[in-house]
């Protein structure tokens, strides 16, 4: 366009098509439906070798010898490491604790602990490779439950502890406890009318990615390696890996790899250091891929939990205390353990106000598989305590439970127990209206015409019912979220934008460390871009560590932090190109001058729509890059005596209706519905956010009715590590879920959002529970529910 004389005017608006809220595509949507998305898996380098760990087959016990010799004189086994042949005096790692070994020395602590590990030319070889090193074990008494852990007597975990955790906790093998104390709690239980009372016990839940941990380890020529990996926070992986390996940050090199699911599972380091040492150990390329059975040892779970907790009310339905006790299982190592316990206990009660509490949350190291991030991380189980205990609090006053619960919901400025104001939108009341609201789906959808379609039945296929014995059930719950890492952790991320001519239009390229582990959040990014620099094309560059932090894919945070440090990144690149078409052109026309001018459409135009110039004239030929660090507000710990502080950054809300069937006689359960209202602040991509909120509530199901990591309370051993026996939700068990999305713009975040992914993860679990009990009458107080729970027989 010519960039002289009387400006033309823009009609069709000024954002590119493809801005913030809109639903566009998934650059890689179409790929992995269609089978041809390359995962960590699918990795390849010619001349590769595969590794292989060797784990341990007992729970808790001494290493009296580790025999290699067979394994060694195995054909193309080209090295075998146990813990004395690593290369540093750095042996263990850890998120926040370093007490995670790279291999086992001395004693294991946990079934399937790495040992060994093995690299060869062929996986099968790596794997007969393994199986031939001998390991001697004297095996020491488990520590499995509170009990144990907590004796006067009891065995220590860790022996020789001494993280800055361990002054704040009556016993070392408790990893972290966090108090909180608010209010008068005696004085309140006397005001109290009701008081119930309960004791809930939440079973140990597993990630259940369907990608497998994979990674391939490439040696550098100047003595470094490259490690492409699956993982949610590459800059974390770096920290831990280069000690290890006694080699600089700069020599580690680390690239994204395609990533199948997380859900916190990848939080933590897995295979990362291992194969990293058996390239730099061959001066090879080395490639692990964990099968599904390693895959449950090879990650932490989400934290079992007991919980006991006490409610107070008035006649007329106003909460007048609470107090709990939640006691998580950590496991054999640390992990994210503190600060599940901070969210824990901070979130404990609930999206209600309260004045009068006295909470107290730990976790325990035991022998039990260890236990770190899962979505929800610590408030998942605190949910589903204080949802039954408004259940039964409602009963007892003779009060509707959505009622009740919008009586004493929170709002914008309610006081959190840790004394910290609520100070954005908390629509509680407004979203259990809305969920209320919603339509119920039809009674006995099983009949027809035609007959009877058991697939609508408790049992489907399996035929187990006619619908003889089938009571429905209708449940409600709604749960508190925070976003962000908290209690004074240095929360930011980092983001390089780049804008250029290329092909004759202008191109921005978005450049992070950004996990995307299917959150969709590479997609985000690029509808940032274009709608502050008014680009069609936006080219996002592959996730590495040649970028600063962007922190971890998770606590629902990519969005509002990374997604903060793209739009201040772009910010910046708009107001330097801005300033060059200033140089140029600024004489052309008196609005240059002014300060409201924008980028839309590929062009520079007035806040009135006026174009001023095209972006192709502007750049002429010149780049303009910015790297920005991008901050939230700053937290602060919480006190270790009073949990009082400003621990959080932003709360999120969703709230549940389950509709359930249930064989009364045979413990059978199918959800027949389940509905979530969600406030969102601001749906950057509709259709992404309602993706999110399905996802997380069909994990909410899976923990409700299914899924459960056994351990054997005897021996410390997982009975059911594959998908043969931990059932997670299929298509046939999830039902219709309608999704009602608020949009109470939260002031302090970019475009005003809300981390949308956890919340829904939350009340789906007590909405299903709720209704199990609406349909059968009984108590029920653990998850998963199971029908031996339901027809009476355990």
């Amino acid at each position: 366009m010519p960039t002289t004389g009387v400006p033309t005017k823009i009609t069709q608006g000024f954002r590119a098509q493809g801005g913030i809220g809109e639903s566009t595509l998934r650059p890689d949507g179409t790929l992995k439906v269609t089978g041809e998305f390359a995962y960590s898996s699918d990795l390849w380098h010619e001349d590769m070798l595969w590794g292989q760990i060797l784990r341990s087959t007992v729970a808790h016990a001494e290493i009296v010898s580790i025999d290699t010799s067979e394994a060694l004189a195995t054909p193309g086994v080209y090295a075998v490491m146990t813990y004395d042949d690593l290369p540093t005096g750095v042996r263990t790692y850890g998120l926040d604790i370093q007490d995670t070994p790279v291999l086992a020395h001395g004693k294991v602590r946990h079934h399937g602990e790495p040992v060994a590990i093995v690299a060869a030319d062929h996986p099968e070889t790596a794997r007969r490779a393994a199986a031939r090193i001998r390991v001697e074990y004297r095996e020491l008494p488990v520590i499995t439950d509170e009990g144990a852990a907590l004796a006067p007597d009891a065995v220590l975990v860790h022996e020789n502890r001494d993280d800055h955790h361990l002054r704040h906790v009556p016993h070392p093998n408790i990893v972290h406890r966090q108090p909180i104390v608010r209010g008068d709690v005696a004085a309140a239980r006397e005001r109290a009318d009701v008081i119930v009372t309960g004791e809930y016990t939440f079973g140990m839940q597993d990630q259940a990615f369907l990608g497998p941990e994979s990674g391939l380890a490439v040696p550098e020529e100047d003595g470094g390696v490259h490690l492409y990996i699956a993982t949610q926070w590459l800059h974390s992986d770096l920290r831990q890996i280069a000690p290890v390996l006694g080699l600089p940050e700069e020599k580690v090199r680390m690239t994204l790899a395609g990533v199948g699911g997380a859900f916190g599972g990848r939080e933590d380091l897995s295979m990362q250091i291992h194969a990293c040492l058996l390239a730099l150990r061959t001066g090879k390329p080395v490639k692990i891929v964990y099968n599904r059975s390693e895959s449950f040892f090879g990650h932490v779970h989400r934290h079992p939990a007991k919980l006991r907790y006490e409610h107070g009310a008035t006649k007329d339905g106003k909460l007048t205390h609470m107090t709990c006790r939640i006691v998580l299982d950590g496991g054999a190592y640390a992990s994210t353990s503190p600060a599940v316990v901070g969210n824990a206990s901070s979130l404990s009660a609930g999206p209600y106000a309260v004045d009068a509490v006295d909470i107290e949350a730990l976790a325990l190291y035991t022998n039990n598989p260890p236990c770190g991030a899962m979505r929800g991380f610590g408030a998942v189980q605190a949910c589903f305590a204080y949802e039954a205990q408004m259940d039964k609090l409602a009963k007892e006053l003779g009060l509707d439970p959505v009622e009740f619960r919008q009586l004493n919901a929170m709002e914008q400025g309610t006081i959190m127990p840790t004394g910290q104001p609520v100070d954005s939108p908390a629509p509680v009341a407004d979203l259990l209206r809305r969920v209320k609201a919603m339509p119920m789906p039809p009674e006995r959808q099983w009949e027809s015409s035609e007959g009877t379609d058991v697939r609508q039945l408790p049992g489907g296929l399996s035929n187990a019912t006619h619908g003889e014995g089938v009571v429905r059930g209708v449940g409600y719950a709604v749960g508190i979220k925070n976003v962000g890492y908290s209690e004074g952790f240095d929360d930011y991320s980092t983001a390089k934008v780049r804008m250029e001519v290329a092909g004759g239009e202008p191109v921005a390229t978005v450049h992070t460390a950004m996990a995307e582990v299917g959150q969709g959040g590479v997609t985000v990014h690029a509808q940032i871009a274009r709608t502050e620099l008014g680009v069609a094309r936006v080219t996002i560059h592959p996730a590495d560590t040649r970028v600063g932090s962007a922190g971890s894919t998770s606590a629902s945070r990519q969005t509002y932090v990374t997604g903060g440090a793209v739009k201040n990144a772009c910010e910046l690149v708009r107001e330097r190109v801005l300033d060059i078409g200033r140089h140029k052109f600024g004489s052309h026309h008196p609005a240059w001058a002014t300060a409201g001018l924008l980028l839309a459409d590929g062009k520079v135009v007035t806040d009135g729509g006026d174009v001023l110039a095209d972006l192709v004239d502007v750049l002429d030929g010149e780049v303009v890059e910015a790297e920005e660090e991008w901050r939230h507000r700053p937290t602060e710990p919480f006190d270790p005596r009073t949990g009082q502080g400003d621990g959080h950054v932003q709360y999120s809300f969703a709230a549940h209706r389950a509709v359930v069937e249930v064989d009364t006689e045979l413990g059978l359960v199918k959800v027949v519905e389940l509905a979530c209202a969600q406030d969102v602040g601001k749906a950057l991509n509709p259709l992404s956010v309602i993706g999110q909120i399905q996802g997380g509530s069909t994990q909410g199901l899976g923990i409700a009715v299914m899924e459960e990591i056994v351990v054997d309370p005897r021996t410390a051993k997982v009975r059911n590590p594959s998908f043969t026996d931990y059932l997670i939700p299929t298509i046939l068990d999830t039902p219709p879920m309608p999704v009602d999305v608020l949009e109470r713009a939260d002031p302090h975040a970019p475009y005003g959002l809300r981390g949308v992914g956890e919340a829904p993860t939350l009340s789906s679990t007590p909405a299903v529970l709720a209704a199990i009990r609406d349909a059968t009458g009984r108590e029920i107080n653990r998850t998963p529910v199971r029908p031996e729970h339901l027809a009476g027989t355990g």
